[in-house]
């Protein structure tokens, strides 16, 4: 009895791993980036698009650039900041005493003080 599959272990949407014969891929080229840790990256851009001057290296994470003698340096991690940190570099501390009066008396005239 068959399972219902045409042609046993396919699918529907399957395809060939190879290039299609019928078409041609487009033309490109291959640029090197270079990271700080000393690793080296191709990356493959379309023959007429512009190769950005900075790349994400895919082994380490870091910057990586085309000057294989002078790569960018690491990026710095930036700290881990709250929320409160966050505001208080938006807000001076008189206009926090502002808003919490605000909060306040609206606070008061809800409870009916």
């Amino acid at each position: 009895m068959s399972s219902g599959s045409a042609i046993r272990g396919s699918r529907v949407g399957s395809s060939p791993m190879r290039p299609d014969e019928r078409s041609e891929p487009a033309p490109r080229r291959e640029v090197t980036y270079f990271c700080a840790a000393g690793h080296e990256s191709q990356i493959w851009f379309a023959l007429d698009a512009a190769a950005p001057e900075t790349w994400d290296c895919p082994r380490c994470g870091q910057p990586a650039g085309l000057d294989g003698q002078n790569p960018p340096g690491r990026s710095r991690a930036e700290p881990y900041k709250s929320h409160l940190a966050y505001v208080k570099e938006r807000r001076s501390d008189e206009d926090g005493a502002k808003i919490l009066a605000e909060a306040l008396e609206k606070l008061r005239q809800r409870r009916g003080r």
